[in-house]
């Protein structure tokens, strides 16, 4: 089991930029498919990125490429999200993920983090 806590979170203007951090304990984050996910107020968690264990392929959301991009260090066993060009449709609990396959399901994550809220204001 790998534990996981995203920080990162706030406040930004639309067309600002965040940077959100997954750090993980437990287990080898090289282990693990990790991934973004993020559920607005009364809407289903949604996917937004993910990464294979060793960094080679990433995937992203329709809606958040050009504008996020998703990054590992898995010495330091931690995972980023860089959100840029941030829209107020942006705004949610963004929950970092860990999974052994490269899915865009919810479901398929076995180990979650707490979420940590960001706000984009018009």
């Amino acid at each position: 089991q790998v534990q996981l806590v995203e920080s990162g979170g706030g406040l930004v203007q639309a067309g600002g930029s965040l940077r959100l951090s997954c750090a993980a304990s437990g287990d080898t984050l090289s282990r693990y498919v990790m991934g973004w996910f993020r559920q607005a107020p009364g809407k289903r968690r949604e996917f937004v990125a993910a990464m294979s264990g060793n960094g080679g392929r990433s995937y992203y959301a329709d809606s958040v490429k050009g504008r996020f991009s998703i990054s590992r260090d898995n010495a330091k066993n931690t995972v980023y999200l860089h959100m840029n060009s941030l829209k107020p449709g942006d705004t949610a609990v963004y929950y970092c993920a860990g999974s052994f396959n490269l899915t865009r399901t919810p479901s398929a994550f076995r180990s979650w983090g707490q979420g940590t809220q960001v706000t984009v204001s018009s």
